[in-house]
């Protein structure tokens, strides 16, 4: 059984993008038809979604962000276990000073709470490895 992933922001952008780096990951991962289907986190979503702004794509990337933001399964970060493992990651991370980006956190909370494996490109979630997070 392919193990549950949930993809950092990053990995959604390549697949907006298409081209290489996707391609591989596409083929590796089989993300577009793996079973369970992959997560995101509703911050990814909202991060794609600015991201789109300020890059302005156009028709045909916007149609695939809006494609994949419905294909994956979205994760809210109102669940109280959510809410409790931000808390708990952001609070030990202070302790140890280090200093980590809050969307961040929210997937890593996300990724602790779902038991699921993150697929990024981010070299951030290194200090959370694997301590909070499992990630590839």
């Amino acid at each position: 059984m392919t193990p549950l992933y949930l993809l950092d922001t990053n990995i959604l952008i390549l697949a907006v993008r298409g081209g290489a780096v996707w391609s591989r990951v596409q083929a590796k991962y089989q993300l577009l038809t793996a079973e369970p289907t992959p997560l995101i986190s509703v911050v990814t979503a909202g991060e794609l979604r600015s991201l789109a702004y300020q890059w302005g794509w156009a028709t045909a990337k916007r149609d695939q962000m809006e494609f994949l933001l419905g294909y994956f399964k979205v994760v809210d970060i109102l669940d109280p276990a959510v809410i409790e493992a931000y808390a708990v990651i952001d609070s030990r991370l202070q302790q140890r000073g280090y200093s980590h980006d809050k969307n961040d956190l929210w997937i890593a909370a996300t990724v602790s709470v779902t038991g699921a494996m993150l697929l990024t490109t981010d070299r951030d979630f290194d200090p959370l490895h694997p301590e909070f997070v499992t990630r590839e």
